[in-house]
């Protein structure tokens, strides 16, 4: 089944979403009208045809397999402290150790590499970025050995590898389309942008990750709220006779509607949430965009329930709940992520509120003034972020990989059969998935804009939460691998429209085998585009004159 093919949810024309827009849908007259409407004939995983309840699970699980291996093999290599790593795995040493970040010496990049750890010294690190990332390295470390490159890069392998299974069964969910679940999944897993990020111990696939996990979560917490609004509703229904489905709604059930109580995947998504934001803080903008959007979603639920207040009501029931669940939650949870500055009697700034006073505030624990200082200097470190990089680059161009940034570049001679080699991780990504999708965020825009289909629009919701709040700060210096954070999500864009492409079921027989031709053939382009640029993204040894071929814009140099 394609994207196009999802009944659930009926396209309406621009008249008919004017009127979506300003008036509830007529009220249902029966439960078993009710729960159509809400959930789709097929509400529950367990009334699936066998086969697509298989391939529900399967699909995401052998697109990870294929990331798994890509990501995986020779993980080890470079056994240099590459690019961020010089920060980052010596952080997540430094946890292991003392829970806090504390000071290298000398020498200590070429110490570390060779198991000598004599340069850590006890005086605390100013750092500006929050613990989890640094965390999830170390866990890998504790594992395999801090002096082992595998080990510091293991989680970020790990973590690359579920992004892709939460990818594909993201596309499952909302498409309800294993071929287009199947297509996410392996666009994202031979990405070279996704590889090169989870084959290096640095922040950004950990932030990708717990956003596209709090996603999954929304996803499944929109189902169970239209089961709850189903349900409770259907509770308040008159029996009149023996089939329950038959039962009529009362008006009085429709005025509001009840409230839905906790909402646990809710909770779980702001527990994501909270240790996305606990990886960078650009993960806040996450926050404010799918906490706006579940409210919608439950907004659009009750309309469709036939609730006459249904946008009152969604945001007088539903609303404040949301805020607890995503806002308060990870909150909370984000100040956990700080356990061990806390713990710590020396960390930066741990002691500060001590020797700066404020009888404003005297009511807060000095513990928290002094984590509200360290903030805020690292706010104003982020925002005055202007030092020139020969890898910097602006937003434009991030979608087209105008400029990737090159996390490593050697000249070895060990390995060379020729006169002069090269060894290069570049993270760009697979030119032809990334300018399709640049390409398909455009038409995803218009179709949204005409249709308001809430799947593309879900996925949009991602990428402008990832990508837009970057413009805001033009002066600032930025990389192009920030993007991960949305790319699962412009994926998600791309099967979308991959799948209008494919055709739908009742078109005729030349259209729909034309669109299978053409998303083969792109398929198989794909692949072939990311096994040539391959050795730039694992660090293979190859010849100068190779790896110059592999330069398609002057600006990848």
């Amino acid at each position: 089944m394609s994207a196009a093919t999802d009944t659930r949810e009926p396209q309406l024309g621009w008249n008919a979403r004017k009127r979506w827009i300003t008036a509830p849908m007529p009220a249902p007259e029966t439960v078993r009208e009710l729960r159509e409407r809400l959930l789709g004939p097929l509400d529950r995983w367990r009334d699936w045809p066998r086969l697509e309840r298989t391939l529900y699970w399967a699909v995401p699980l052998a697109t990870a397999i294929i990331a798994g291996i890509l990501r995986f093999t020779d993980l080890a290599r470079p056994h240099s402290l590459i690019f961020d790593e010089t920060y980052y795995v010596k952080d997540a040493y430094s946890y292991l150790q003392s829970g806090y970040e504390r000071n290298w010496g000398d020498n200590a990049n070429e110490k570390f590499l060779v198991g000598d750890f004599s340069a850590l010294q006890s005086t605390p690190e100013y750092v500006v970025h929050p613990p989890v990332g640094k965390w999830m390295i170390a866990f890998g470390m504790w594992l395999f050995g801090p002096s082992s490159s595998f080990g510091w890069r293991f989680s970020a392998a790990l973590i690359g590898t579920l992004s892709v299974a939460l990818t594909a069964w993201a596309a499952y969910k909302l498409f309800r389309s294993a071929v287009l679940a199947g297509t996410a999944g392996l666009l994202l897993a031979v990405d070279g942008h996704h590889i090169t990020m989870s084959r290096i111990g640095i922040l950004d696939i950990f932030l990708s990750f717990w956003l596209l996990a709090a996603f999954c979560a929304l996803l499944k917490d929109r189902d169970d709220g239209r089961r709850r609004l189903a349900a409770r509703l259907g509770a308040l229904a008159r029996v009149g006779g023996r089939d329950p489905g038959h039962a009529r709604l009362p008006a009085t059930a429709l005025a509001a509607g009840p409230w839905l109580g906790v909402r646990w995947w809710r909770i779980a998504a702001g527990v994501c949430l909270g240790l996305a934001v606990g990886v960078k803080w650009s993960a806040l903008a996450f926050v404010a965009a799918f906490g706006l959007l579940t409210v919608l979603w439950d907004a659009s639920a009750r309309r469709r329930a036939g609730i006459r207040a249904w946008l009152p009501a969604a945001v007088v029931r539903d609303a404040p709940l949301a805020a607890v669940s995503i806002v308060v939650v990870g909150g909370l949870v984000y100040l956990s992520t700080w356990t061990g500055w806390f713990l710590s009697s020396d960390g930066y700034f741990r002691h500060w509120a001590d020797t700066h006073p404020d009888p404003l505030w005297s009511w807060v624990p000095g513990s928290l003034r002094s984590l509200a200082h360290y903030h805020l200097e690292a706010y104003a470190f982020h925002t005055g972020l202007s030092a020139s990089h020969p890898y910097a680059s602006s937003p434009w161009s991030w979608l087209v990989q105008g400029r990737p940034t090159s996390f490593y570049y050697v000249e070895p001679s060990d390995g060379c059969t020729v006169g002069h080699c090269s060894s290069a991780i570049l993270s760009v990504g697979n030119p032809l998935i990334w300018w399709a999708a640049t390409a398909a965020l455009a038409v995803a825009v218009l179709v949204w804009a005409g249709r308001r289909d809430w799947r593309v629009g879900a996925a949009l919701c991602g990428v402008a939460a990832g990508y837009l709040p970057w413009f805001m700060y033009p002066e600032r210096t930025m990389f192009a691998f920030y993007e991960v954070s949305f790319e699962p999500f412009l994926i998600l864009v791309l099967a979308y429209v991959i799948g209008h492409v494919l055709g739908r079921p009742s078109d005729p027989l030349w259209r729909r085998q034309a669109g299978v031709l053409g998303v083969g053939i792109y398929l198989v382009l794909v692949l072939v585009v990311s096994a040539y640029f391959m050795p730039i993204w694992t660090a293979q040894t190859i010849p100068y004159v190779e790896w110059r071929l592999h330069m398609w814009m002057p600006s990848w140099v």
